[in-house]
């Protein structure tokens, strides 16, 4: 059995900039036979020789077993020094850890995919699966919400998902910058006319928790049920297996327990401002 706490090498296979602080990793293990599975939703932690280890969520399409994919921003030394890996580099990696997106559940029914910042790389393999199974959900419809139209993740995915897809997608910023002519708003003004059915939805939520909040609230007064949403919890993760104590939320590991949460199980500590 691996040692979870022992991380195995990878090689950069790819490395693309996303934007001015944002880039993405596509990740190849250093044996060639081993091949890589992983949930949407789960994270690994990824491992910089002589600085550090950081969790990251899996950003990839589920069924690519040869590569794992990751989206990042830089802001701390870890991550700085991430931003300037070259393809062939070698990086650290355990996992994948955590819980994962309830793609499962929302079979027979819409789905609502919420995103905020970097929330849409966690998010991003829930949509790959939905579009591998496409025939098994009804409406699927992606809201995303950036600061500036600059800090847009995936651009020509998110235009492709538009164009070609059997999708729903809204994207708004919070400033409109150069010749941005979109949504100018916070990404819960969109939940308000966006096309599912209450009673017959499921939720997934992911972005600072502050638009979480009140995404949470929006989608509520569209009529779903705590039971409907899922949240991800993603922060203070150090050992990913509930060693440390580091992401201890109320009475759970969010290492173990979560990252992704139904919202009935988190709501009471959720309004419980720097818990």
């Amino acid at each position: 059995m691996t040692d979870p706490m022992v991380p195995s090498l990878y090689r950069v296979a790819r490395f693309s900039r996303e934007t001015h602080d944002t880039f993405t990793i596509v990740l190849r293990p250093q044996k060639a036979e081993k091949s890589f599975t992983f949930a949407p939703g789960q994270f690994n932690m990824l491992y910089m020789f002589g600085a550090g280890e950081v969790p990251v969520s899996i950003s990839g399409n589920p069924l690519d077993k040869k590569t794992i994919t990751h989206t990042i921003r830089a802001v701390g030394n870890v991550t700085q020094l991430m931003r300037q890996l070259k393809t062939g580099d070698r990086v650290g990696l355990r996992g994948p850890f955590g819980s994962r997106w309830p793609i499962s559940e929302a079979s027979g029914k819409d789905a609502v995919i919420v995103a905020g910042g970097i929330g849409l790389a966690p998010l991003r393999p829930v949509v790959y699966q939905f579009f591998a199974r496409r025939k098994r959900y009804r409406r699927v419809t992606l809201l995303y919400g950036t600061r500036t139209p600059e800090d847009i993740l995936y651009k020509r995915e998110l235009k492709r998902w538009r164009a070609e897809l059997d999708m729903d997608v809204h994207v708004t910023v919070d400033r409109a910058t150069g010749s941005w002519r979109g949504n100018v708003d916070v990404v819960p003004a969109l939940i308000p006319r966006a096309a599912f059915e209450a009673g017959r939805t499921v939720a997934m939520v992911c972005g600072p928790e502050v638009m979480m909040h009140f995404t949470v609230r929006a989608l509520k007064e569209r009529g779903l049920g705590n039971e409907d949403i899922y949240v991800s919890m993603e922060r203070n993760m150090k050992c990913a297996v509930g060693f440390c104590g580091h992401c201890q939320y109320g009475p759970y590991f969010i290492c173990k327990d979560g990252p992704v949460f139904r919202f009935d199980r988190v709501e009471r500590i959720f309004r419980i401002a720097e818990i």
